[in-house]
């Protein structure tokens, strides 16, 4: 499996390792990406639905999985 087509909402391809997050009920979801599902027995297998998917467990120890182009990496800008 490769993540070579799997983007962020940037633009930008996303890989296992990469941090990344997203916007959600005004907080945010965000975690190092853990894997990343791309056909459907994968997706099965991990328990998602509608692949490609990207997985990772969030600030708070939840796993969750989310559409590539919903993600944007973390910026390092200022760190």
């Amino acid at each position: 499996m490769t993540g070579k087509d799997i983007v962020d909402k940037e633009g930008q391809p996303i890989h296992e390792g990469d941090t990344v997050w997203t916007p959600i009920r005004g907080g945010k979801h965000e975690g190092t990406v853990e894997k990343i599902v791309t056909t459907e027995a994968e997706a099965k297998k991990e328990g998602v639905k509608h692949p490609p998917k990207v997985l990772f467990t969030d600030q708070h120890g939840h796993h969750v999985s989310h559409n590539p182009g919903t993600l944007r990496h973390e910026d390092m800008e200022g760190k």
